[in-house]
């Protein structure tokens, strides 16, 4: 897929905040935090997420998808698909999605490794963090 010149949106999907990532593949020099949006329903953050990718003309969003370590499916595996089908269904954008097992942790420990989080976990911060590195692993498996 080639992948130049689109802008990307990546989902890091909770249903306390949902943190958001965009790329501009060619323009960007990589992923950028996007924040985080306060989940009231699928259908308002569906909404918020519309007005985003209208606002940044958004080409393809990516939403993480979440599995056990061992690659077992857990009730929120299903929460995210179900939510993915009905992004699918409002969105005029390609919609994919990628495992994101471990992205947590991993923004967890580039955290505890980065002077820009003072190296502490920014709980604040994490969400979009997560939704940086699900957007990388796209970028770099497609």
């Amino acid at each position: 897929m080639d992948l130049n010149n689109k802008h990307i949106l990546a989902i890091d999907y909770g249903q306390k905040f949902t943190g958001i990532a965009t790329y501009y593949v060619g323009r960007d020099p990589f992923p950028l935090a996007y924040g985080r949006v306060a989940y009231k329903s699928d259908s308002q953050l569906i909404k918020d997420i519309m007005d985003i990718c209208e606002d940044e003309f958004i080409d393809i969003i990516v939403v993480g998808v979440p599995f056990f370590t061992d690659g077992k499916s857990s009730t929120m595996t299903k929460t995210v698909q179900d939510f993915i089908e009905k992004l699918k269904g409002d969105a005029q954008q390609s919609v994919y999605d990628i495992d994101e097992t471990l992205t947590t942790f991993e923004a967890e420990e580039r955290m505890k490794n980065d002077p820009k989080y003072n190296f502490k976990v920014d709980l604040q911060k994490i969400d979009e963090l997560s939704a940086v590195i699900i957007l990388e692993e796209f970028v770099k498996n497609s």
